[in-house]
């Protein structure tokens, strides 16, 4: 970024969430090149108005139909989209459609609205800012696209690595927010346990790279150091290593491809340290399949998939569903549904509200 370049005017959803919050540190930390220019949040009142004052923002917005406004009507150069859950997809096409830098944190929007979204969406306009895309991102650019031969996705394994299905049978809610990495929301946390996450991010991996699902593969990365591997076909992998903080692939977010400096702490490559890579145990944790499977289906699965889940993480919490009843409901609820012939954003809502009616009702049916 050049010294004289005025800062980029951000606007942040979900300001008063993990990734907004963040967010918000890397850029009060660099005034020089970013400028808050637009705020919302779903229901966090106070802390949005907090927000405002500290920041100077006199456009703010509450709930997803408020901020897709608030994208659509306040001039900026990035929308960080760090909304959770598939009501994101509003605010993601508003700012796309609106030319604005997407700093895409929302998986679920891209993941539910698929084509809809690829259709809007010109070259580089959206900047992931999971690590795990964040960090394929950046592997990338050691080589062009046809030298490309996978996409190696990292998982930490969740708080149950190692068990087997009959292990996991018995687990509680309480074992599976405790995760050993990373400090996460209740949905987003459970589905790292499940893994159901992971299978997310590989479909998410496939619609923002175009490679194909059976060169994309998940890896066990217990430490959470590489991020994310990408493997050229003259066998060389380029691995993105960093110790875990989000504010990173967040400010890459911000201004890609420029760096900024300072946002995070290296390695610190005077101690020794072991990384260890297992392969995935797709019996204990069948979700990224059923996920690689709903991808290809494409159309509204994906809808349906995460929908159901997150019925069924509730379900879980609430003690109505098993922790391993999650991952099968889903997949229940994905042999069940018809796709429709076309994808639109009213066909992708029907298909959500029947994906949760259905899940609901097959969970109370079992219980």
């Amino acid at each position: 970024m050049s010294d004289l370049a005025a800062p980029r005017r951000v606007i942040v959803l979900g300001s008063s969430g993990s990734i907004g919050t963040q967010a918000l540190d890397v850029i009060s930390a660099n005034p020089e090149r970013f400028e808050v220019v637009g705020l919302a949040t779903g229901s966090a009142r106070e802390v949005l108005a907090e927000q405002a004052a500290r920041f100077g923002v006199a456009d703010t917005a509450l709930g997803a139909e408020a901020a897709e406004q608030l994208v659509r009507d306040v001039a900026c150069d990035v929308v960080v989209n760090g909304i959770t859950g598939s009501v994101g997809l509003g605010p993601t096409l508003a700012a796309l459609e609106a030319g604005r830098t997407l700093a895409l944190a929302n998986k679920e929007s891209l993941i539910v609205g698929g084509d809809l979204v690829k259709r809007v969406a010109t070259p580089g306009q959206i900047v992931p800012v999971d690590s795990e895309h964040s960090a394929i991102a950046q592997a990338l650019r050691s080589g062009s696209s046809a030298e490309v031969r996978r996409l190696v996705v990292t998982a930490s394994g969740g708080p149950f690595r190692g068990r087997t299905r009959g292990q996991l049978a018995a687990v509680t809610p309480a074992e599976a927010l405790a995760h050993p990495t990373w400090n996460m929301g209740r949905v987003v946390t459970t589905n790292s346990a499940t893994l159901v996450n992971k299978g997310l991010e590989v479909i998410e991996a496939h619609l923002l790279f175009d490679i194909d699902y059976d060169r994309i593969d998940v890896v066990v990365h217990p430490q959470s150091i590489v991020h994310s591997m990408v493997e050229f076909v003259d066998g060389s992998t380029i691995a993105q290593a960093s110790p875990p903080d989000m504010r990173l692939p967040i400010s890459l977010g911000l201004d890609w491809p420029h760096r900024v400096a300072g946002v995070g702490a290296p390695i610190d490559w005077t101690r020794a340290a072991a990384w260890t890579f297992e392969p995935l145990d797709e019996e204990a944790f069948p979700a990224v399949a059923l996920a690689k499977r709903v991808g290809r289906a494409g159309s509204t699965y994906p809808a349906v998939f995460n929908a159901a889940n997150e019925q069924a993480v509730d379900a879980f919490h609430e003690g109505r569903l098993s922790f391993l009843g999650i991952v099968d409901t889903v997949r229940a609820i994905v042999d069940e549904h018809d796709a429709p012939t076309d994808l639109t954003r009213e066909s992708l809502a029907e298909a959500e509200a029947w994906a949760r009616r259905a899940a609901d009702e097959r969970i109370a049916a079992a219980s």
